[in-house]
């Protein structure tokens, strides 16, 4: 069957069940005028063997009837059923006082519970409205009804009322708070989603921006004098941008791309990647001495997480050390990573408005890992991060081996009052490390 073919049935039961119902509200002035009269025959309907009076049968079809709108207009419903259920308390009379006791019990019971359904699907104040009005109504018909006594029929109704009610709003203000968790929980996702999308397209810009702005002033600069430097610099040109055109077009792909539909094939880039950013950082005049201790498989995760800090803190050693060398080290664990970056340049305060340090530090704690970035105190800058190979048990602690950017390993200076500066920290007059 086809969406159309579905969408016509669909639409045909629905109102199909529409002109059910009305009818059957539609015939309910019928019910209210038979119902004095079936008070005292002795009809009834037999049904799979059970014999149903009729005296019975009508007064339950005016509280069922009105109860099938309850799923799309609950008021109406619980409006229509309140006035069955007193027309018939007043109107019938005939029969023994056991039974008028039954139908005022079994009617205001079915109305009791409308108004749980009420109180459900409705605000606190318009259900505690209705509440209001259907206890009142039930206390006053109590006196008129001759089959209960008023004042303990009037305790029992309001008892009745106010557990209805109670249960009501008891689902109503659940199925509000699973909402506003889950509402709570996509506004996170989408901030997450967020954030790891402007870390990526900053790590990939900011590098590689960094790196042509170099390039470009080189080549203005010696294009007269010197061809064959211009040239070269042109090439570094052209090759940073392909790479950032590939990676931009992969993150772009990556937000088009809808629900359900495959993965992107493109790989990332990560640990095999470090030596053409080296080349690309030594391209911008900038010496790298690559350090490599182990070799392990890591997750892509953390291989993606290590190739986009050793990029952000070359780009910083770039643009703000004023330095022609620097040191990467990248120490594969058992169970972690650990990359280290260290130049011996001017070391600088933290910028506050920077994305790049606090970026790095987002992506290492998503992936529960530990971040410490700051200028060191024998000059320059270090950054060092932890990632995990799997999921940590326990909360940051320091590395094994590695110094906390924020204390000197030789005086043991606390990182508030000396030494290093944590993210946030400042040494005034110096550069700006974002």
């Amino acid at each position: 069957m086809d969406v159309t073919a579905r969408i016509r049935l669909r639409t045909a039961l629905w109102a199909m069940r529409a002109v059910l119902v009305w009818a059957g509200v539609a015939i309910l002035p019928l019910l209210w005028v038979m119902a004095p009269s079936a008070a005292t025959t002795g009809n009834g309907i037999g049904v799979l063997g059970w014999w149903l009076p009729e005296r019975y049968l009508v007064p339950l079809l005016i509280v069922a009837l009105p109860a099938a709108l309850l799923r799309r207009r609950p008021l109406t419903g619980l409006g229509l059923m309140l006035v069955g259920a007193t027309v018939t308390s007043v109107t019938v009379h005939g029969g023994d006082q056991g039974y008028l006791g039954q139908l005022f019990t079994v009617q205001f019971l079915a109305v009791d519970a409308a108004l749980g359904v009420v109180a459900a699907n409705r605000s606190r104040r318009v259900s505690g409205l209705a509440a209001v009005v259907v206890l009142g109504t039930q206390i006053l018909v109590a006196f008129v009804n001759s089959g209960v006594e008023p004042v303990d029929q009037a305790l029992l109704s309001g008892l009745a009322v106010a557990t209805a009610w109670t249960l009501g709003n008891s689902v109503r203000s659940r199925r509000e708070h699973a909402i506003a968790l889950r509402a709570h929980a996509a506004a996170e996702a989408v901030t997450a989603e967020r954030l790891r999308i402007a870390r990526e397209l900053h790590d990939v810009v900011a590098h590689s921006i960094g790196v042509i702005a170099i390039q470009a002033g080189v080549g203005a600069r010696v294009i007269d004098t010197q061809p064959v430097q211009a040239r070269a610099a042109l090439r570094t040109i052209e090759a940073t941008s392909r790479d950032t055109l590939a990676e931009l077009r992969r993150t772009l792909g990556a937000l088009r791309r809808g629900v359900g539909e495959s993965a992107p094939l493109d790989p990332t880039p990560g640990l095999a990647d470090l030596d053409r950013l080296v080349m690309a950082t030594a391209a911008a005049g900038v010496r790298v001495e690559l350090r490599r201790h182990g070799a392990r498989p890591v997750p892509p995760e953390v291989d993606l997480a290590v190739f986009r800090i050793v990029q952000e803190s070359l780009t910083n050693v770039v643009r703000h050390a004023e330095v022609d060398a620097c040191r990467v080290s990248v120490r594969c664990g058992p169970d972690s990573v650990v990359v280290e970056i260290v130049d011996e340049g001017r070391g600088g305060r933290i910028s506050v408005a920077g994305h790049g340090l606090i970026g790095m530090q987002e992506r290492v704690r998503a992936l529960g890992g530990q971040f410490h970035a700051g200028p060191r105190p024998e000059g320059g800058f270090r950054v060092t991060a932890r990632l995990p190979l799997s999921v940590p048990t326990g909360a940051d602690q320091p590395m094994d081996g590695d110094q906390p950017i924020g204390g000197d390993r030789r005086t043991g200076g606390d990182r508030r009052t000396g030494g290093d500066q944590p993210i946030g920290g400042e040494l005034p007059g110096a550069a700006v490390r974002r």
